[in-house]
């Protein structure tokens, strides 16, 4: 019986699956349209993100002689690979050749082969629940690797050895994390001993490769369980040393068994967005550098601020573009900056929180609250009371000041007419000086600001 969920994409594909049966092809659907419409996923044909993968005996040149008739639109950058892509019905179609990668021993690059065979396709397929498909004009289900046994067993294989598998891509072994934590699945043990082995050919991988599978595990509902594969089966101290490190670091404050555990949780409990997802993974990666030994015990004085470098100097490795860079960054500085007010929230205090986080002031203050994972019941109701008043307090002060852009009284233009200074270092000084001022008491008025500002000028030696 086909799910309910593929009747459309069947619906929209009859006519391409036609006039492929009718010139000698088959036509497979294959890939997440299959495997999430028999696992009941969410989603579909519906969502605007939504591409369909069909998989041919036919040859590119003949893929495009069939589809060009019954698409809007046919694009072949991928014909190298075998495939072709088309607009069906205002949806996107990918058709590709019956393949049977290899990769070189050190290659990052397949050499492409054609076949003809639909089970030599689904052989060079990560993982069995990913290697079935469903031949369109006859509904047809081929599952020559126990993918559907897999999915109900929750358990996550691959169609050939492991080894072999991991060889061709070690990608592979990064992408099992994705798909252990997305989908509830366990991996057998043949794969996690090959993992285990072969962790260090994940090296041969491109950063960009790498960033971006690590970007879709950390946004997915539940990233935890794939967050604990990569640490335990050594693949993450090849592209993110600075994660398994934490395991060796006892944290008292948090009351973990150690601060993997705890930063692992964090990251659980915050949304699914994926700047403050990599905040929060990477929010403790400076304690290990920071621990000493003192009378009280263990403490990580300024790991906020080494561990902001150290993510800097991390997410700069792995090619994250230079504005996410500086977000994750300046949220790991940041996330210790509430628990400084300990006495109270002034007003002063307040502005120069909301003027120090920025735009990033709601993902900061969800990383403050998510960072509180102690199981002491007492504390986290007391951590989430200072918290509750912090936001009160935002909120009754954005209510009479402009917040989210909060500048001196005065622009760099009246500074310098005022001073009768030209463009230099003093007018920012100036300008730093009046910002001050604003932070720690509030709008005063143009009048005093001017008053103060011409006092503080004469104060300063003149420039030589």
């Amino acid at each position: 019986m086909v799910p309910a969920r593929l009747r459309p994409v069947l619906e929209l594909t009859a006519p391409l699956a036609e006039a492929f049966h009718d010139a000698g092809h088959k036509l497979y659907l294959v890939g997440g349209t299959v495997r999430d419409a028999i696992a009941g996923r969410p989603g579909g044909i519906e969502s605007d993100d939504f591409d369909i993968d069909l998989t041919t005996d036919a040859l590119p040149e003949e893929i495009e002689q069939l589809a060009r008739p019954l698409s809007s639109a046919l694009w072949d950058q991928g014909r190298r690979f075998g495939t072709i892509g088309a607009i069906l019905s205002g949806r996107r179609v990918e058709i590709t050749t019956h393949r049977a990668d290899a990769y070189e021993p050190n290659s990052r690059k397949p050499a492409v082969a054609f076949g003809d065979d639909i089970t030599e396709d689904l052989a060079r397929r990560d993982f069995t629940v990913n290697a079935m498909a469903l031949e369109v004009s006859q509904l047809e289900m081929i599952d020559p690797f126990g993918g559907l046994d897999d999915l109900a067993a929750h358990r996550l294989r691959t169609p050939i050895e492991p080894e072999t598998s991991f060889s061709d891509d070690p990608l592979r072994m990064m992408r099992a994390a994705r798909f252990i934590a997305g989908y509830d699945l366990e991996p057998d043990e043949a794969l996690l001993a090959a993992v285990r082995q072969m962790a260090s050919r994940l090296e041969i991988v491109s950063a960009e490769r790498l960033r971006d599978e690590l970007d879709k595990l950390i946004v997915l509902p539940k990233p935890s369980a794939g967050l604990w594969f990569l640490v335990e089966s050594g693949l993450a101290g090849h592209f993110l040393p600075e994660l398994p490190a934490l395991s060796l670091e006892q944290d008292p404050i948090h009351r973990h068994k150690d601060v993997l555990a705890h930063t692992i949780a964090v990251v659980e409990r915050t949304g699914p967005d994926k700047v403050l997802r990599l905040a929060a993974l990477l929010h403790d990666v400076g304690k290990p550098r920071t621990r000493s030994y003192g009378a009280d015990g263990v403490s990580f004085h300024h790991h906020d601020v080494v561990g902001a470098r150290m993510a800097r100097e991390r997410l700069k490795a792995l090619r994250y573009p230079q504005v996410e860079i500086d977000e994750v960054a300046r949220l790991v500085e940041l996330h210790l900056r509430f628990h400084t007010y300990k006495m109270g929230w002034t007003d002063s205090a307040v502005r120069r929180y909301a003027h120090d986080a920025g735009p990033l002031l709601a993902r900061l203050n969800e990383l403050t609250r998510c960072d509180c994972t102690t199981r002491n019941p007492r504390r986290a109701a007391e951590l989430a009371a200072r918290m509750d008043d912090l936001e009160s307090r935002l909120a009754e002060l954005r209510e009479k000041e402009e917040l989210a852009a909060l500048r001196p009284e005065l622009d760099g233009r009246e500074v310098m007419d005022l001073l009768g200074l030209e463009p230099s270092p003093a007018v920012g000084q100036a300008m730093a000086f009046l910002m001050e001022i604003r932070l720690n008491e509030g709008l005063i008025g143009k009048e005093e600001v001017q008053k103060r500002l011409l006092e503080w000028a004469r104060g300063r030696p003149r420039a030589s």
